[in-house]
């Protein structure tokens, strides 16, 4: 026995032991509950429902017992490890007999009991099938032939569906029942996006009726869909903007294709259903994606095996944890460093209160740029960055790991989060980072202003550094204003992450097909940081003012409110925007920098030397695609073919050669 066959052998043993429920002269045994949880673990069952992949059951009970052993369980799983699986699985459903063979009532019996009584009906007498039977059906089918005719069932189910609903043989059906046709014969291929809309269909044509030729060109979509994927991928390779026309895809069909063309009519259904929410004609991968039920995409991480850094354990998870935290420190540094000169312009021009207390020291932003380069030389420009890229370490990583965990723990399976879930993930990332920020703050915020005590105002005064202030402050000090900083950072946070993602997805259209540059990164954090720092700066203004030293003279505050009242008294409402301006060029570019080295680094240095897993490459197989509850599901995908309720059996129909369970 080869290695490969041990392992899986293994694997087969942990899961029976772990969802066998009966235990019987200390052998323990499956129920069909059982065996539908072993095989399909995390099925919510709401476009595959729990029934049909009981169905299954009835091919692993071979003996008809109405439970597993291990061993019916192991040939249960050794069977879907099989490249025809889906046919096998099929075939032994229908042969019922269990002779090899199959008759055309045997394939009458099962498709009826699975159809019900109110879908459209199949017509067991038709030319087609008589071709594979025997017109006194006497012919009986061996596997192979078998699977021929399920290949070309569906086909023959669309034309009969057609006639069913043609009555007057006009060559034309509605929308409505076109959309049910659709659903009968391949509703469990489809995406929700596309069953909502299959009426549309007779908006591509003039009319208000579809077409057996618009019916048919439908299908050959849906059954070539693999095909298609190929060529939108091949072409969206080869387009400068990750962007494709139709006849993009049609000249691509062409020339990377040597028989399988796709015809105009195609084109246009496929153009259509892929571009409802888009119609500009130019399409990416992703609305290509939106025709199918996700169901039938290949594995992403979610469904395969348990991931590296579960199995690895607490080492592997601190280590990935630093990892994150050091890519943070060292690009809130890159960020803190490149604006930090307009970041002391905006903390002066807000601490200016001139109007009250003697002349204006800075007439305005330009003025104060200069002035300091003057009296204080250009490393005046830099004064209190220390502290600043100290704090930027623990500020950048807890703001960035505190968004991305409560958007996944507020995002459902489909990947989906809903507009108040990114603002509270955005408010959590920015109220979290206060602990740690607020202290440093106020030391960098001194420190800024401490260069216009020593070369202006007050000549000869010492110029204090960051141990005397920490020191003169106090434990309790050093938290001076954190009300105020909490008030500016959550909304912030809240505004900023939002803004920055759907300025990545909707403006510069990041996705499986579009990895974004380093210059659309900078523009979208840039960009996103504009409203969000404009719109907070009030509170900026409140905290400037509460951290700082208030000089002779000048008004003292005792919190929020206080600060809030007496600032629009002496100065006005224009006096909670000061340094707005400023705090826009610093803010903005600071906030672009930072995220594109972030994700720059991430990139570059991937944690455990693997590329970071994009969503393209998340539809791409891979070894863990052989899992069992993968295996378990493509082996519905033929009967599902066969018709889309097959396993879903009224209660008063028995379904020949399954157990009760």
């Amino acid at each position: 026995m080869s290695h490969s066959n041990e392992v899986a052998i293994e694997r087969y043993k942990r899961v029976f032991n772990r969802f066998a429920s009966i235990e019987k002269n200390g052998e323990k045994f499956m129920t069909k509950d059982d065996f539908v949880n072993a095989i399909a673990p995390g099925e919510d069952y709401k476009r595959l429902q729990k029934s049909q992949y009981g169905i299954l059951f009835s091919v692993a009970d071979q003996s008809k017992r109405g439970f597993l052993s291990l061993s019916d369980f192991t040939v249960f799983e050794n069977l879907l490890s099989r490249p025809d699986a889906d046919y096998e699985v099929a075939f032994r459903l229908f042969d019922t007999a269990g002779s090899g063979m199959i008759t055309r009532e045997q394939f009458k019996q099962i498709l009826s009991a699975n159809i019900g009584k109110d879908a459209i009906p199949f017509d067991f007498e038709c030319e087609w099938l008589k071709l594979y039977t025997g017109k006194a059906a006497t012919h009986e089918m061996p596997y192979k032939e078998f699977t021929q005719l399920l290949k070309g069932l569906q086909a023959e189910r669309l034309r009969q569906a057609f006639r069913f609903y043609d009555t007057q043989t006009t060559g034309y059906i509605t929308p409505d029942e076109f959309k049910k046709v659709m659903v009968d014969i391949a509703g469990h291929k489809l995406s929700d996006h596309v069953l909502d809309n299959l009426p549309t269909l007779c908006n591509v044509y003039a009319g208000n009726k579809i077409s057996f030729a618009n019916v048919m060109a439908f299908y050959n979509v849906i059954r070539e869909m693999d095909m298609v994927e190929r060529i939108v991928r091949k072409a969206v390779e080869t387009s400068k903007d990750g962007t494709i026309t139709k006849a993009d895809f049609l000249y691509t069909a062409a020339k990377e294709t040597r028989f399988s063309l796709f015809t105009p009519m195609e084109a246009d259904i496929i153009f259509h259903f892929a571009s409802l929410d888009n119609p500009s004609g130019k399409l990416t991968l992703r609305d290509f994606f939106r025709l199918l039920e996700s169901k039938w995409e290949h594995a992403s991480p979610a469904v395969a095996a348990p991931t590296p850094e579960v199995q690895h354990g607490r080492i592997h998870d601190f280590l990935k944890g630093s990892y994150g935290f050091l890519l943070g420190s060292i690009s809130g540094a890159v960020g803190a460093t490149v604006v930090y000169p307009i970041d002391l312009v905006k903390t002066r021009m807000q601490n200016q209160r001139s109007k009250v207390v003697g002349e204006l020291l800075y007439k305005n932003s330009i003025d104060c740029f200069k002035k300091v380069i003057k009296n204080e030389g250009v490393l005046g420009l830099y004064r209190g960055l220390g502290p600043q890229l100290v704090g930027v370490a623990p500020e950048k990583a807890i703001k960035l790991t505190m968004n991305d965990l409560v958007r996944r723990h507020l995002t459902d399976k489909d990947g989906n989060i809903t507009f108040v879930g990114e603002l509270i993930a955005g408010g959590v990332a920015g109220g979290s980072q206060v602990v740690f920020t607020n202290p440093l703050e106020i030391v960098k915020i001194r420190l800024q202003v401490a260069g216009e005590a020593a070369k202006t105002l007050e000549i000869g005064a010492p110029r204090p550094g960051a141990i005397a202030i920490v020191r003169n402050l106090g434990v309790i000090g050093l938290y001076k204003g954190a009300s105020a900083c909490l008030l500016r950072d959550i909304p912030f946070s809240a505004i900023y992450f939002p803004v920055y993602a759907h300025l990545k997805k909707d403006l510069f259209k990041e996705g499986p097909d579009h990895r974004l540059t380093i210059g659309e990164l900078l523009m979208a954090g840039a960009i996103a940081g504009m409203p969000a720092a404009y719109f907070t700066t009030p509170a900026d203004v409140i905290k400037t003012r509460l951290q700082v030293e208030a000089k002779k003279g000048q008004s003292t505050y005792n919190g929020i409110g206080d600060a809030a009242r007496k600032i629009y008294k002496e100065e006005g409402f224009r006096a909670f925007f000061k340094g707005g301006p400023a705090r826009i060029f610093r803010s903005s570019p600071q906030f672009g920098t930072t995220l594109m080295v972030y994700e720059m680094l991430q990139r570059a240095f991937p944690f455990d030397g693997a590329q970071e897993a994009s969503t393209a490459l998340a539809h791409a197989p891979s070894p863990s695609d052989d899992l069992s509850y993968l295996q378990s599901k493509n082996a519905l995908k033929i009967l599902l073919d066969v018709h889309y309720k097959f396993g879903i059996v009224p209660s008063n129909i028995k379904l020949p050669g399954v157990a009760s369970s």
